[in-house]
């Protein structure tokens, strides 16, 4: 007798819901994506735990009647039709399995109404669904999921705890409002509200309102089409919004966030690619926070690998790998668009205003091409030193304080990276005592020629080219030699060789300095991850200085009032 047998229809179903919806986490995510392929602006989510319901409203283009009664059967889907568009998805959603899976293991109701309709409402619980009812609403879709695994007791209580179970269901809200930046958010939970996100026109917008410890001013943006990234096809797309390594970072990598079209991903390849493109901009044991977005044809991305579409096959991975990194270096580099600019015709109109209302006084010889001047592409312009240590720069906002040592550690740095050179030393140069472990890092990771000169003695035939004029040669070598890779070798002989802290520098030395780190591509931090400049913005010090005070008022000078004819 055959011991194999085919299983009945209803044990496959549940079998596939399980794998849909396995958690409170997993309402929320398919309910969500739900309302985002409707074309939704608004989604409210409310949560009840201990209920163990969810309730998700919005106000995406809704279901009519007929659609509403197909939407709880298994398989059933506006968005594929046939195998050419599964291989061509533009939606979050495509299986059609997420409102019959919910209904498999929870009660489900959905009310929705599109426009010029008056509404309906439906109920389904596993496969009873009843008929739908009118249910007079705006345009939109109410979906409530209660009484969740209600008949499945050994998964109520296999489940993470609430706590888990919440953090979850930020995640999930965090990643779909970094995806889709124009959708505004209000999460509650047991009627309190808990999160709420406004929507913006970019990422970097919404990224501050999740990590609350940073602001916009800490974030670099950028989006990469084939016209201003080379090798990127033309009907793709990047976008970036990264933390300034200078400003903001992370213990763990818990913030490095990959997006392909429209939905975050796990993909390891892709979130090395930006962990090398942030290396030797970040203080050690430190992470980025950085978030990317990749729009590409949907023909070159196979999303039907896992239930929860958070992994995928992807085209020319190599190649995005290479274009990230490139996209990285060019969002973290100073250059016209992110260099501190001012909007002149915005400021000389609010000073004119204020001049007129008395609230301060503006020089009346200077003439307005004198306020309207465009800053060159320099835009920081070198106005002393302060402790022979610190370049005073000023540009259109404000001041700058880059430390010498460090932005010039950066040029060297950058500089050993693109020419990195080995050549005979022309003196004579002896190490001793040196462990199996020093030589092989001197020689097999560094590149250099010793041989013996006696017993635990070493001569150095030949020498990085940085070096050729280090005033203790010896020193710097042993330096290296307790060193790790490469790079590290090279940030240390960058260091070495930077000018000191505590030189006087003339004013063709430090424009030099300063034109140079500009041009850098990572001028954010030292090799080692330490801050280069510190800015002061002309809107702090305006504060700072009270500027904001009105003449008279502000000296507690007041006006008094003619008297009144009687």
């Amino acid at each position: 007798m055959a011991s194999i047998k085919t299983l009945p229809n209803d044990v496959v179903q549940l079998i596939a819901a399980g794998e849909v919806i396995d958690s409170f986490g997993a309402v929320v995510r398919e309910l969500a994506e739900n309302a985002i392929d409707a074309g939704a602006t608004k989604v409210a989510i409310a949560i009840y735990p201990q209920l163990w319901k969810i309730r998700v409203i919005d106000n995406g283009c809704g279901m009519d009647l007929e659609d509403l009664e197909l939407c709880a059967t298994p398989h059933s889907t506006s968005k594929i039709g046939d195998r050419h568009d599964l291989a061509n998805i533009a939606t979050l959603g495509f299986r059609g399995e997420a409102l019959y899976s919910i209904a498999q293991v929870a009660n489900l109701s959905i009310a929705s109404c599109t426009s010029g309709d008056t509404g309906h409402l439906l109920k389904a619980h596993q496969d009873q669904i009843s008929t739908a009812s009118l249910h007079p609403m705006a345009v939109g879709s109410i979906v409530t999921v209660d009484h969740l695994f209600a008949n499945f007791p050994v998964r109520r209580n296999a489940l993470p705890s609430l706590a888990q179970q919440l953090k979850n269901i930020q995640q999930i809200v965090y990643h779909l409002a970094l995806c889709h930046p124009h959708i505004t958010w209000q999460i509650e939970q047991n009627d309190q509200r808990w999160l709420q996100i406004s929507g913006g026109k970019t990422a970097s917008e919404i990224l501050p309102q999740l990590l609350k410890t940073i602001t916009s001013n800490d974030l670099g943006d950028r989006h990469f089409t084939a016209a201003n990234l080379v090798g990127l096809m033309p009907e793709s797309s990047l976008e970036i919004v990264a933390g300034l390594p200078d400003r903001c970072h992370r213990h763990q990598p818990d913030w490095i966030k990959i997006a392909v079209n429209g939905r975050i991903v796990k993909f390891p390849a892709l979130e090395n690619a930006v962990i090398k493109a942030f290396f030797r901009t970040l203080p050690r044991d430190r992470h980025p926070i950085c978030f990317l977005h990749l729009q590409l044809p949907p023909e070159q991305i196979d999303w039907n690998r896992h239930p929860a579409k958070n992994e995928i096959y992807l085209q020319h991975q190599e190649q995005w790998q290479e274009l990230i990194k490139a996209a990285i270096a060019k969002t973290l580099r100073f250059s016209e668009a992110n260099l501190p600019q001012v909007e002149n015709q915005r400021v000389l109109n609010l000073i004119q205003t204020a001049e007129k209302k008395g609230e301060y006084l503006v020089d009346k010889n200077t003439s307005k091409s004198e306020v309207l001047e465009t800053p060159k592409k320099s835009a920081l312009k070198v106005i002393g030193q302060s402790r022979n240590t610190y370049i005073l720069t000023e540009h259109a906002e404000g001041i700058w304080l880059v430390e010498q040592h460090i932005a010039h550690e950066r040029i060297l740095y950058e500089k050993l990276q693109i020419a990195w050179k080995i050549v005979p030393s022309d003196e004579l140069i002896i190490l001793s005592d040196l462990t199996p472990k020093q030589l092989e890092q001197l020689t097999e990771n560094i590149g250099l020629a010793l041989e013996s000169f006696g017993k635990n003695l070493w001569k150095i035939k030949t020498i990085p080219v940085a070096l050729q004029s280090c005033d203790n040669l010896e020193a710097a070598l042993l330096e290296l030699a307790d060193g790790g890779d490469l790079a590290t070798a090279q940030a240390a002989i960058a260091c070495r060789t930077a000018v000191k802290n505590g030189t006087p520098l003339d004013q063709n030395t430090m424009e030099n300095i300063i034109e140079q780190w500009q041009q850098t591509q990572n001028p954010h931090t030292c090799p080692h991850g330490r801050p280069i400049y510190l800015s002061l913005e002309e809107t702090s010090l305006y504060r700072f200085f009270r500027r904001h005070w009105v003449l008279g008022k502000s000296h507690g000078i007041t006006e008094k009032s003619p008297p009144k004819n009687h």
